[in-house]
């Protein structure tokens, strides 16, 4: 199911934008849920259970603004597709910053917010090819592959190392590594790493994302091959 948040301090105006893109992902036939924040503070207390795929964020907002919610959201949040919403185009310049996909001016014209939807849809579907997806503190959690360093697992448990930190969830290494493309490959009975973060491989370890991994014997020669490969890409 897809997540979409609204943060906006203005009740009429989250309602507003809320209706028009209800109306729109029922017609597309879409299973979604939308929550709604009427503070950045409100949307990053929030985080740790609900990441949006889709975020809405007003720039003109209370003690902390938009700028400054999604700066913070992006040291947490890598893979939510991020939508300003401002009544001052000026502003919409600094979203290069934080990445943000597109904006949409107030007041709202449908048309232009139909437009903005389709588009973050249609990118949002390219992000699910790239992105491995799993449950994380009772909720549904996904990770774009590049931002993923290496997986460990620790008897039932699997550890993702990522560049803005480290998840924990319960899996099976070798169900994973089955789901993962080609530039994540094994190293260890232990850990599955992507070539993009490998560094140095010696006889024994490997340097991933700047961490000393264990390198088994049986996984050597396959790894040394594909990051030569990586090389001459």
């Amino acid at each position: 199911m897809m997540r979409i948040a609204i943060c906006d301090d203005e009740p009429k105006q989250r309602n507003t934008l809320r209706k028009t893109v209800e109306r729109s992902l029922q017609l597309k036939g879409l299973s979604y849920q939308i929550d709604e924040f009427e503070s950045g503070e409100a949307l990053l207390a929030q985080l740790t259970t609900v990441t949006p795929d889709i975020l809405f964020l007003d720039i003109e907002m209370g003690q902390l603004n938009g700028m400054d919610t999604a700066r913070l959201l992006r040291k947490q949040v890598t893979e939510t597709i991020l939508i300003f919403v401002t009544s001052h185009p000026d502003y919409v310049f600094q979203g290069y910053e934080v990445k943000a996909l597109h904006y949409i001016l107030k007041p709202y014209k449908e048309q232009k917010i139909l437009e903005v939807l389709d588009y973050a849809l249609s990118e949002l579907s390219i992000n699910n090819k790239q992105a491995f997806l799993f449950s994380h503190k009772g909720s549904q959690r996904k990770l774009l592959l590049q931002d993923i360093s290496y997986f460990c697992s620790e008897g039932r448990k699997v550890h993702v190392q990522t560049r803005t930190g480290t998840f924990t969830f319960y899996g099976k290494l070798n169900e994973i590594e089955l789901e993962l493309p080609d530039s994540f490959i094994r190293i260890h009975n232990r850990y599955l790493v992507n070539l993009q973060f490998v560094e140095e491989i010696s006889s024994t370890s490997v340097c991933c994302a700047g961490q000393s991994l264990p390198l088994s014997r049986a996984n050597r020669q396959e790894l040394q091959l594909a990051f030569a490969r990586t090389l001459l890409e």
